[in-house]
């Protein structure tokens, strides 16, 4: 499944000049099913606001995108709700976890959501991958933000996906948890022969990029 930005420009960047100069902001960009993309983005530049616009979670802009055939701003709540169930996993900037659930509440807050089975012993292992299976039935809340980090990575891994979006997802791990973090990535984007979108402040070197833009 493709992902088309069509000339994608957000409201509040449109008579901004830097928007000029951004590798996406306006052009026609085609990122192609099972690519690894990374963009890299100063903060200011709308980086999380395209995670919102690919999520659906907002619609200020003009131009359009495309999610395979379909253009978030015109579907239907429940088609919307489709594609971020069962074709996009996100990791948000700001993680969006629920604080009084557990790490385990939050990772299986999908399961009950149709045709999303998640096997325990899926949470079990990969949350052992992260290093966070110790963690599992205490609140979010009262976990460290690296450990939250890590149990949003969690969260979007178990559910099937065609892309997978993160948003800064690292920015709180040291260098050997960010290392666990980006080999189980590997792992289950390779296993469900899905792309990968990475944003960032900085370049990086953590997946074998197909495609590299600066916002």
């Amino acid at each position: 499944m493709d992902i088309r930005l069509q000339h994608l420009m957000p409201l509040p960047l449109q008579d901004q000049p830097l928007a000029k100069d951004s590798d996406i902001w306006g052009k026609d960009i085609l990122l192609s099913a099972g690519q690894q993309i990374k963009i890299t983005a100063r903060s200011g530049r709308g980086k999380t606001t395209l995670v919102h616009f690919l999520a659906g979670l907002r619609n200020d802009y003009t131009g359009s995108v495309y999610i395979g055939n379909k253009n978030p701003m015109n579907c239907l709540p429940e088609d919307l709700a489709q594609l971020r169930r069962e074709e996009l996993g996100v990791v948000f900037q700001d993680l969006r976890l629920f604080p009084e659930l557990t790490i385990r509440e939050n990772t299986e807050v999908k399961k009950f959501l149709p045709r999303i089975p998640i096997s325990e012993n899926t949470i079990e292992d990969m949350a052992a991958e992260l290093g966070i299976d110790t963690l599992l039935d205490t609140p979010a809340g009262i976990c460290s933000y690296g450990e939250q980090q890590r149990a949003a990575i969690l969260r979007a891994l178990v559910q099937p996906f065609d892309w997978l979006i993160l948003d800064e997802p690292f920015s709180h791990l040291d260098k050997l948890n960010q290392q666990k973090a980006i080999g189980l990535i590997t792992t289950v984007i390779n296993q469900q022969k899905a792309g990968l979108i990475l944003l960032d402040l900085e370049p990086d070197q953590c997946f074998m990029y197909h495609q590299q833009f600066q916002l």
